[in-house]
């Protein structure tokens, strides 16, 4: 694992420097910072925005980039209603975003407390932020679209969050374990990824389209791994996704013979999917593990990870 992520790390930095930082090359750095980067919080974020800006992104996405605890705690912050109303959310990223190069901030829809947020050195244009309808659709952590223009090409960006858990969105404590024997977590989950899907590429699949996010699921890509029978639920969300879109599993292509995790343990459900136009521009992709990056079991609160319990993914396109 730990040669796998320097040969990663190293081959992107190769790409990076054959691309060049104008107009012809473009980084994407995706990653679930877990509660708002709740680690890194005391510090005022710093560890966190000195990696990032040591990674030269031109383009990041934050999944969970909303804070939610008191530094170091398991205690809920006191103002957390506020963070809803994402004006101190915007806030946040746009004094964080500064710290690393990018000016411009897309907060994506959300109905709780784990936003996406997209910051970038291009000017970001909101298309939609997505909960879904509130009738026969919920997206339960949001979703959100937005447009961006590097070397005279518009590449729309969709990020997601799908519900975590094995029992349905929303249901009654007593009722959960009915639900998760009946796999209405991974059903809805389903459900998720064919609304946010309809809502963004399959309106309009011209041009540049890549989607990315926690997933909180497996792909059949990946089941040499783990060995689940051909109709099993958790593969849902993403024989969904590539047998009714263009998109491509980009970190399949580039590892085929290599599972890579993306978490504290050993699944991948953080993915980067692009559309055949901008998965033939795809340079480089990686799950990047490093000193500062790989997840430990936090002393602090033992739920949580240390800087957190996903792994960042960084992608170099050519365009």
């Amino acid at each position: 694992m730990k040669k796998t992520s320097i040969i990663a790390i190293l081959c992107i930095a190769l790409s990076r420097l054959s691309c060049g930082r104008g107009e012809e090359g473009l980084r994407l750095l995706y990653w679930n910072i877990q509660n708002g980067m709740w680690a890194d919080q005391e510090n005022d974020y710093k560890t966190f925005t000195d990696w990032v800006k040591g990674q030269k992104p031109d383009i990041c996405v934050w999944c969970e980039a909303q804070p939610i605890y008191k530094d170091g705690t398991h205690d809920n912050l006191d103002n957390l209603k506020e963070w809803r109303a994402d004006s101190l959310l915007n806030c946040m990223w746009t004094r964080l975003g500064k710290r690393y190069g990018h000016k411009y901030v897309f907060i994506g829809g959300h109905r709780d407390n784990f936003p996406q947020v997209i910051t970038s050195r291009y000017p970001l244009e909101a298309v939609d932020r997505i909960t879904g309808n509130g009738r026969d659709s919920i997206v339960s952590h949001g979703a959100g679209w937005a447009r961006l223009r590097v070397a005279g090409q518009r590449i729309n960006v969709v990020t997601l969050h799908t519900w975590p858990q094995k029992y349905v969105f929303n249901i009654a404590k007593e009722d959960r374990e009915r639900s998760k024997a009946a796999a209405e977590g991974d059903l809805f989950r389903r459900m998720e990824m064919e609304y946010i899907c309809k809502s963004t590429i399959l309106k309009d699949s011209s041009g540049l389209w890549m989607m990315m996010g926690d997933f909180n699921s497996k792909s059949r890509k990946d089941n040499w791994v783990y060995n689940y029978p051909d109709d099993d639920t958790r593969l849902l969300v993403h024989d969904y996704i590539l047998g009714n879109t263009p998109y491509i599993d980009i970190i399949n292509e580039d590892n085929r013979n290599n599972f890579i995790t993306s978490t504290y343990g050993r699944e991948r459900i953080d993915y980067v999917y692009c559309n055949p136009a901008l998965a033939e521009k795809v340079q480089r992709c990686a799950i990047v593990t490093d000193d500062y990056t790989r997840p430990v079991r936090s002393q602090k609160y033992n739920r949580f990870c240390e800087p957190s319990d996903h792994r960042p993914i960084i992608v170099d396109f050519k365009l």
